[in-house]
């Protein structure tokens, strides 16, 4: 599949404001993000790009604190290794090590997940994957044996982690994305975890009612509020859900949509203005 880069120019640039950005596009189809100061670098299937979609989303991003423009370009797939490789530093994540097949000699963790992105989203930079994973590790003696789902798995990184965890043969990854599915496909393989992840092509309607112990899903304000009812049908009884991709000022809307969906809040954890969260069903 062919690709478009958005590369949009973020003056004065800071992390947050480019954070800002991917939020207010996030739901336009792009699938992953680069950051490279004075540049957001936006990826996005050709068949999915719509420029006047774009120019009507930036337009109304408050321009008080930072300016945009953007220019596009044509990129194929396979040139998006060059992209993800000269940018890709390994990252530790409390106890596991996040890191390419390249990278070497590294200080050893309790878990190591070796990842190939591609136009997959999540190696563990972003604010919200780190969050999911620190929670998970939060969680870790509870997730040992559990049925898990990883909605919206993108690389599969949360998959293999709750994989490597021990929970119960296979965990789940779902995503509607079929390049992140065959990606998931991929980096199991690379981490010995191959029939400990089922990833599999669709949405929230794949869930089956009260088939899980936990649910992760690192996907974004509008879908979560969307999807909520499904991810705590999906729950067993005193079963877990962990979100995030939303902003602290989000967290209010999700906890009242819960609560009417039988999930009891149980705390948050922040980062740079990113949260995630942990849900009990009732």
């Amino acid at each position: 599949m062919d690709y478009i880069e958005v590369q949009i120019k973020i003056t004065p640039y800071s992390d947050d404001f480019s954070d800002i950005v991917v939020a207010e596009i996030a739901d336009l189809g792009f699938e992953s993000y680069v950051n490279e100061d004075p540049y957001l670098k936006a990826y996005i299937p050709v068949n999915q790009f719509s420029e006047r979609h774009l120019k009507l989303i930036l337009s109304g991003i408050d321009r008080d604190l930072f300016d945009l423009s953007y220019t596009t370009n044509y990129v194929k797939e396979q040139n998006w290794n060059a992209v993800w490789e000269a940018s890709f530093e390994p990252i530790v994540i409390g106890r596991c090590t996040v890191k390419a097949h390249f990278h070497k000699g590294l200080p050893r963790t309790k878990y190591t997940i070796t990842i190939t992105p591609k136009m997959a989203f999540g190696t563990g930079h972003h604010q919200t994957t780190s969050l999911m994973m620190e929670a998970m590790q939060r969680e870790e003696k509870t997730l040992k044996g559990l049925k898990v789902l990883d909605m919206g798995c993108g690389t599969g990184i949360l998959a293999i982690l709750a994989a490597k965890m021990k929970a119960e043969f296979p965990v789940h990854a779902i995503d509607i994305d079929p390049t992140a599915v065959y990606s998931v496909r991929e980096n199991a393989w690379k981490n010995r975890v191959h029939e400990a992840v089922d990833a599999r092509y669709g949405d929230a309607s794949l869930i089956q009612a009260g088939r899980y112990d936990v649910i992760l899903a690192n996907i974004n304000r509008n879908i979560l509020l969307q999807d909520m009812s499904t991810y705590s049908r999906g729950l067993r009884p005193g079963g877990m859900l962990i979100i995030s991709g939303f902003y602290t000022q989000d967290l209010p809307m999700l906890i009242e949509e819960a609560e009417k969906q039988s999930l009891k809040f149980e705390y948050e954890l922040v980062k740079d203005n990113w949260v995630s969260a942990k849900f009990t069903k009732n």
